[in-house]
């Protein structure tokens, strides 16, 4: 009896807080819920910890209310309320429209809202189509919240002639609240402890989340398998405005590089030059580098008449499209002091040379339906001020196939937008063109038109047996987008094989899709890297192409072309080749990191994520061959 007695009086102290705030704990919990309901897709699952850790969350929030005094408690409240049913609102209002809950992106087009958008939006909550969608059973839980408060007012005011009869109302509520709150106690004792058990991974992953301390660290935690599930509203809110925050560093950063750009002076040697980044493209599926299948024609064509040079041993810094753009973008190369953000973009001096750039991505647009590595790969390419300060001519829409983007180039040269190189009226127009592909980015099957398929699940039954069928037909896809991927190489190529032009070829890093025994599609982000990993997921396909009329007027530089092309590189370093081609003289570029120099070092570690010799482990892996 003695320990029953104790349990009570134990589950009594802890149950203080949820009772003391019963209406917050009880309608922030179903708020909770709720908004976890409509948010997660039809194909996707409920968070699986979701209402034990809810319930922890509520009880920590009332057990901090049990900290302030009485008298203004209530204000806290209701600021609490505000807040949570804003947030809620906000969160299932933008899955509604754009297919997605509050994310850095979303915030950050918020950012950019003017006061008359803000207006639309607010009126936009209480129209008829929105009270009716999902948004509305936010509002009837909040309107049922309305309703219990002013329950016992209703009911005073509807008992002031007899006022005893309401204290006997009164006294009949507490009457069942008392006789019920022992066996609510003690469930929510146990619920308590349950929670803390099986929440407290989560704890901790968000802790380590929300402490990155840039926004490619946060990027990067969010690849590893037992991430943070911000599983609530108010913790996406607070994920998004900390990665904003970390972003607007490195902008405030790179806006300081910016300004102290300088070109000492510009020879223009290369007047037109094309810089083509694929997406997830791996080496090891290209026929180009030896692979089985013919997902290459076009190009080992163009190599074959001698005006594509391929490059035989080049690898990327990352795995990763974020990381890669942000060190293939800056001057900075892996080794040097201080940070990518530390120094300019390669288009901004471009930009300063004369040159008119042009970027055309498939990738790299603000939208509210975008994840956080898009969002942490494009916030300094749409960035306003760096925007303006890189690029002449963009893109304003995303495009489901690649093709779409030729489409926008012929566009903006028959608009006068980009006038390509030729003498008119003693003008020389130079031009730097970037096309930033969607590639090879999985989902494959979603990357090429369906009647543009070359393979098929059977094309794989002799050189793949052991494969499944689902895992041919997968392969299959991959290989029919880089299939794909080559016809819409071969139409840029086709667009400046008559003008003085260069084209390089470099995706931003490899993918995997069932190699050898591994046994699975995409990449793997752990932190530790084997051979077979840098192999399949940093070896890179890299070429450049020399039209006839450059490879005439330009032969010393189609001659350092040829000779660098079994050279070792690593696309960090492109922006110092980029700059050679075009002449550009500057502080920033170094001859050491240009692979056509005769100063190049080849002997510069190739370091994948800021950790790994890439050399190291492919001569290890040699040796014990």
């Amino acid at each position: 009896m003695k320990i029953l007695t104790l349990l009570k009086n134990f589950s009594d102290r802890l149950f203080v807080p949820i009772k003391a705030n019963l209406t917050l704990f009880v309608f922030m919990y179903f708020l909770g819920v709720m908004s976890a309901w409509i948010t997660t897709p039809p194909k996707a699952s409920l968070y699986a910890n979701l209402y034990l850790e809810l319930f922890v969350d509520m009880y920590i929030t009332c057990l901090a209310l049990m900290i302030i005094p009485r008298k203004i408690r209530f204000w806290f409240r209701q600021i609490i309320y505000v807040i949570l049913y804003l947030t809620a609102l906000a969160d299932v209002y933008c899955y509604v429209n754009f297919d997605s809950t509050l994310n850095p992106s979303m915030l950050l087009l918020v950012g950019e809202t003017n006061s008359r958008e803000a207006g639309e939006f607010i009126s936009s909550l209480v129209s008829p189509d929105i009270i009716f969608s999902e948004v509305g059973f936010i509002l009837l839980l909040l309107l049922v919240q309305i309703i219990v408060s002013l329950l016992p007012y209703i009911y005073r005011q509807a008992q002031k002639s007899t006022y005893g009869e309401y204290l006997l109302f009164v006294a009949r509520l507490k009457d069942i609240r008392d006789q019920i709150a022992p066996y609510v106690g003690m469930a929510s004792v146990i619920f308590l402890f349950c929670g803390l058990f099986t929440s407290l991974h989560n704890k901790v992953a968000t802790w380590k989340l929300m402490t990155g301390s840039t926004i490619g660290e946060v990027e990067h935690t969010l690849t590893e398998r037992d991430h943070a599930v911000l599983y609530v509203p108010i913790t996406r809110l607070a994920f998004s405005i900390y990665a904003n925050s970390l972003a607007s560093q490195q902008i405030d950063q790179l806006i300081a590089a910016t300004d102290k750009i300088k070109v000492d002076s510009c020879d223009y040697t290369s007047p037109t030059i094309v810089l083509i980044i694929g997406e997830s493209y791996s080496r090891h599926h290209s026929q180009q580098y030896g692979y089985f299948k013919d997902t290459t024609p076009r190009q080992v064509e163009l190599e074959k008449s001698g005006q594509l040079v391929k490059f035989t041993d080049v690898v990327t810094c990352w795995n990763l499209t974020s990381f890669v753009f942000k060190n293939m973008f800056s001057l900075h190369v892996v080794g040097q002091k201080g940070e990518w953000c530390d120094y300019p973009l390669f288009p901004e001096l471009f930009r300063k040379a004369g040159y008119h750039v042009t970027f055309l991505t498939n990738q790299f647009l603000s939208k509210a339906k975008e994840a956080v590595y898009d969002f942490s790969g494009g916030f300094f390419l749409n960035n306003p001020t760096l925007d303006k300060a890189q690029f002449d001519t963009r893109n304003t829409e995303l495009h489901q196939y690649d093709e779409g983007l030729l489409a926008d180039y012929d566009n903006f040269v028959k608009e006068g937008k980009i006038q390509l190189a030729e003498k008119r009226r003693d003008t020389i127009h130079h031009n730097l063109v970037i096309f930033h592909l969607i590639g090879q980015h999985v989902t494959y099957k979603d990357r090429y038109p369906k009647d543009r398929s070359h393979f098929w699940a059977s094309s794989y039954e002799e050189e793949r047996p052991e494969l499944t069928d689902r895992q041919r037909k997968v392969l299959s896809h991959y290989d029919n987008a880089i299939y794909y991927n080559d016809s819409i190489v071969n139409q840029i190529v086709k667009r400046f094989r008559k003008k003085d032009a260069v084209v390089v070829y470099v995706p931003d890093h490899g993918e995997e899709c069932y190699e050898e025994n591994r046994g699975f599609i995409c990449r793997n982000h752990s932190s530790s890297i084997d051979y077979p990993l840098a192999k399949y997921e940093f070896e890179i396909p890299f070429w450049i192409y020399c039209s006839p009329k450059f490879s005439h007027r330009h032969p010393q530089i189609y001659k350092q072309i040829i000779e660098a092309k079994k050279r070792r590189f690593m696309t960090d370093a492109l922006p110092h080749m980029l700059l050679y081609l075009g002449g550009i003289h500057a502080k920033d570029y170094h001859a050491e990191y240009n692979v056509l120099s005769p100063n190049y070092n080849e002997n510069r570690p190739r370091i994948l994520k800021g950790t790994t010799d890439y050399d190291k482990l492919r001569d290890q892996a040699t040796k014990k061959k």
